[in-house]
C-alpha cells in the first residue's frame, strides 16, 4: 500500500508519512510516566493527541499495561448520572481487554466481567474498588489513558470522577491504584470550569491540582519536517531540497502538526502535476508551497471552522485577535486572563517574548481573511480598491508603486480630516481592505510577526510569485522615519529584494501628502505619505 499525507484522524507510519514520535515517547515515558505522575495532554484541535497516545500505549506496552479507552465513544446518555456511567466505564473497558489476547490481558477481562455480572446497579465507589483489585493484581502497573476527557455529556459527573480519581491516586501509597494517569482533550481539565453552568460550579473544587505540567513539545521542529519529506523523497524522487522544503513549511505553519500535512497533502495531490507544476521539483518548492497556501486559505477546513467559531463565541478573545492582527497592539502574556487562557487552550495564541501572538502564519492569515471578509460587507474603502483594480494589474505583474499612489489619493480625501486616534487604529486597516481585492484571487499577503508592533507593520504582497515588501508605519519625527528606513532595507536584505515600500501615517500639519522614490544605501525606497 502506497503511504500519504494523512490530515483526517489516526496516523500510523505504515500508511502514512507522518513525523517520527520516539523522541517525544521517550520523554513522556522518562519525565512523567515512569514518575507516577498524573497529567493531561491538553492541546487544541487536530493537534495529534490521539496519535500521540496510541504511540504511547505502544511504547509503554513492554512496561506497563495500558487501559486505553476514548470517552468519545462513550454515548451521551452515560453520562446521566454515577450509575450509568460507572457501568460504561466498566463496559468499555472490559471490551478494551477483549482484544488483548495475551493472559495477563485475559485476567483482567475476567475480573471486568464478573463484576458486571454481579452488579447490575454500580455506584462510583464500587468502580473504583474494581479498579483497585485489577492493579493489585495486575503483574505490571497499570497506565490509565483517557482521550477526549472533555467531550462527557454531563460534565458534573465526569467532575466527579476527577475527584474520585484523585482521592485514589492521593493514596496510592495504601491502596493499590493506577501507575500513572494520562488524559486528552483541548479543554484542560484544569479548565473545565469554562464549561460547567454557572449554577453548577460550586462542585469545582479542584479535583485535578495534582496534575502535572506536560511541557513535551508537540509541534513539528523543522528538522522533524525534513525527516518525514526525506521518507516522502526516498519513495518519489522529485529531486527536492528536504531541508529547504521542511524550514518554508515550518515558516507558514510554526509546526502545528496538521496544517504541516495539510500543505504537503495538497502538493502530493493537488499540484503536483498541474498547469505550472507539471514538474514534481517544481511542484515541491517554495512557489508549490505558497500554491497549497493559497488552497487551504480559499477552502474550509474543521480547523479554521473551530477557530473561527471559538472567535465568535468569545467577545474578549475575538477583540484581543483583532488587536494584535490590525493595530500590533502588545498584549502581556498572562494566562490569567480568561480570553488569552481560551485562546491558548484552543491552540491559535502562543506567548512570544513575553507577549501574546497567532500561533502561526497560516492562522494569521485565516483570521486576517475573515476580517476583511466581515469588513468589506460595509466598507467604502474596499469597494474602492475593486474598482480600481484593472489600472494596478500590467502584463499579469502587480504595479504597487500605482497601488500606493491611488491609495493616498483616495485616503487624503476621503480620511485625512479625521483625528489621530481614529488614524492610528484605523489606518493600517484601511490600506489592508483596499489592497486585498487588488490581489484576491491571484495573491495573498500577510503581516510579519517579527517587526510588528503598534507603531509599525510589515506586510509582505505575494502576487504570481512575486514578492513585495510594504512597510506600514505612525509617523513619529523624522529621526524615527529615518530608523524606519533603515530597517525596512535590513528586511529587504533578509529577502533579497532590492526594492520596498513605505506607507507613513502622518500628523505633522507640515507634512508633505504623496509619494516619491529615495535611494538608502544600495535599495530604493518608494515612500508614501498620508
Amino acid at each position: 500500500m502506497t503511504r500519504y499525507f494523512n490530515t483526517e484522524g489516526l496516523c500510523t507510519p505504515e500508511e502514512h508519512y507522518m513525523v517520527r514520535l520516539d523522541d517525544r515517547m521517550a520523554q513522556i515515558k522518562r519525565k512523567l510516566v515512569d514518575r507516577k505522575k498524573y497529567f493531561v495532554i491538553n492541546k487544541g484541535r487536530q493537534y495529534g493527541k490521539t496519535t500521540t497516545l496510541r504511540a504511547l500505549a505502544a511504547y509503554l506496552a513492554e512496561d506497563y499495561f495500558v487501559f486505553s479507552l476514548d470517552f468519545q465513544r462513550m454515548p451521551d446518555e452515560k453520562f446521566a448520572n454515577g450509575n450509568t456511567f460507572s457501568l460504561a466505564f466498566v463496559n468499555m473497558l472490559r471490551d478494551a481487554l477483549e482484544q488483548c489476547e495475551d493472559e495477563e490481558a485475559q485476567k483482567l477481562y475476567g475480573m471486568a466481567s464478573d463484576f458486571i455480572a454481579q452488579n447490575p446497579q454500580i455506584e462510583m465507589d464500587e468502580m473504583f474498588k474494581l479498579l483497585s483489585r485489577m492493579c493489585r493484581e495486575s503483574a505490571r502497573p497499570i497506565v490509565l489513558m483517557i482521550d477526549e476527557v472533555d467531550s462527557a455529556g454531563n460534565n458534573q459527573v465526569f467532575v466527579q470522577f476527577l475527584a474520585l480519581l484523585r482521592g485514589a491516586y492521593l493514596d496510592r501509597d495504601q491502596t493499590p491504584t493506577f501507575h500513572s494517569v494520562i488524559l486528552a482533550g483541548v479543554y484542560s481539565i484544569k479548565n473545565l470550569k469554562l464549561k460547567l453552568r454557572p449554577e453548577s460550579e460550586h462542585q469545582y473544587n479542584s479535583p485535578w491540582n495534582i496534575a502535572a505540567d506536560f511541557d513535551i513539545d508537540m509541534n513539528f521542529s523543522p528538522e522533524q519536517i525534513a525527516g518525514m519529506l526525506s521518507e516522502y523523497e526516498a519513495d518519489s524522487h522529485t529531486g527536492m531540497d528536504t531541508r529547504a522544503m521542511a524550514e518554508e513549511i515550518y515558516a507558514y505553519t510554526s509546526g502545528y502538526p496538521m496544517l504541516t500535512s495539510l500543505i504537503c497533502k495538497r502538493i502530493d495531490e493537488k499540484i503536483m502535476g498541474s498547469a505550472g507544476f507539471e514538474d514534481a521539483k517544481k511542484a515541491w518548492s517554495k512557489a508549490g508551497i505558497d500554491k497549497a497556501v493559497d488552497m487551504i486559505l480559499k477552502g474550509s477546513n474543521l480547523l479554521f471552522e473551530s477557530m473561527v467559531k471559538q472567535l465568535d463565541t468569545y467577545e474578549d478573545l475575538y477583540k484581543i485577535v483583532e488587536d494584535i492582527i490590525y493595530c500590533g497592539k502588545r498584549i502581556p502574556y498572562s494566562l490569567e486572563e480568561k480570553p488569552i487562557n481560551l485562546g491558548v487552550m484552543f491552540g491559535f495564541l502562543k506567548e512570544e517574548n513575553g507577549r501574546v501572538t497567532v500561533a502561526n502564519r497560516l492562522f494569521e492569515m485565516c483570521l486576517l481573511n475573515m476580517f476583511m471578509a466581515r469588513e468589506a460587507i460595509r466598507s467604502d474603502v474596499y469597494a474602492q480598491g475593486g474598482s480600481d483594480r484593472i489600472g494596478f494589474i500590467k502584463n499579469n505583474q502587480l504595479d504597487m508603486d500605482l497601488v500606493l499612489e491611488k491609495f493616498v489619493a483616495y485616503f487624503t480625501e476621503i480620511y485625512s480630516q479625521k483625528d489621530v486616534k481614529f488614524i492610528e487604529k484605523y489606518g493600517r486597516k484601511f490600506f489592508l481592505l483596499y489592497l486585498k481585492p487588488i490581489i484576491n484571487g491571484s495573491g495573498n499577503y500577510y503581516l510579519e510577526a517579527q517587526t510588528r508592533d503598534e507603531r509599525r507593520t510589515d506586510v509582505i504582497v505575494d502576487y504570481l510569485g512575486e514578492q513585495f515588501i510594504v512597510e506600514l508605519k505612525i509617523w513619529h519625527g523624522d529621526e524615527y522615519n529615518e530608523r524606519g528606513e533603515q530597517q525596512l532595507v535590513d528586511y529587504l536584505n533578509y529577502y533579497h529584494k532590492n526594492k520596498g515600500y513605505m506607507l507613513s501615517f502622518n500628523f505633522n500639519q507640515k507634512k508633505e501628502v504623496g509619494v516619491k522614490t529615495i535611494t538608502v544605501g544600495d535599495k530604493t525606497v518608494v515612500e508614501a505619505v498620508v
